[in-house]
């Protein structure tokens, strides 16, 4: 790649975000270079400003543009009920679903000591603060079923195992469709431990 080479620039930093390969990367490099260049413009101020004019929410580490999201300002919302989670994109699926009307907390991480993430990274003095302060019933880790994801369930368990709050962790199972025989042993047994009457 030479040094001065604008396409080959763009496509080595789209090539860096997550789930593109060089192949994506270059489609959408042409992509932006043969379309409007209001367009590309619009593009490079949005990616240029969005560390100035996003910021996460005080209380529960939401990205916004306000001090506090919307979830959090939205009166509506049981403020008794919260759903911890790993990271925001895991906040948008369970918002998708339309179901849940409590509030969350973000930890923008999991236990990963090797990656160098311990205790003291995770966010859980604030999720205390909020507990006391919101008047919280129940906590539910909503945390990856990996390795990773139930390290850090068990964890937040331990430190609010003092708290009067529940703790509950979201069940996994076999997916809607799926077929036994190709399902993991882990989701498998999973699903088995966390039956339920059938009415």
């Amino acid at each position: 790649m030479m040094a001065n080479d604008p396409i080959a620039s763009l496509i080595s930093l789209l090539a860096r975000l997550p789930g593109v390969g060089e192949r994506t990367a270059a489609r959408l490099t042409f992509h932006v270079l043969e379309g409007d260049a209001e367009y590309a413009a619009a593009l490079g101020r949005a990616l240029a400003t969005i560390h100035d004019e996003v910021t996460r929410c005080e209380l529960c580490g939401n990205y916004g543009a306000e001090s506090r999201c919307s979830i959090c300002q939205d009166p509506r919302r049981d403020e008794s009920t919260i759903c911890l989670v790993a990271k925001v994109p895991d906040l948008i699926a369970l918002e998708a679903l339309g179901s849940f009307r409590g509030r969350y907390h973000i930890l923008h991480g999991l236990l990963a000591p090797l990656d160098g993430i311990g205790p003291d990274q995770l966010p859980l003095d604030a999720l205390q603060r909020r507990i006391t302060d919101e008047k919280v019933k129940e906590i539910i880790v909503a945390t990856p079923l990996n390795v990773e994801g139930e390290a850090t369930a068990l964890y937040v368990a331990d430190v609010l195992s003092a708290s009067p709050v529940r703790v509950s962790r979201i069940a996994a199972g076999v997916p809607h469709g799926g077929e036994l025989e190709f399902t993991d042993q882990v989701t498998l047994g999973r699903a088995l431990e966390d039956r339920r009457a059938v009415r």
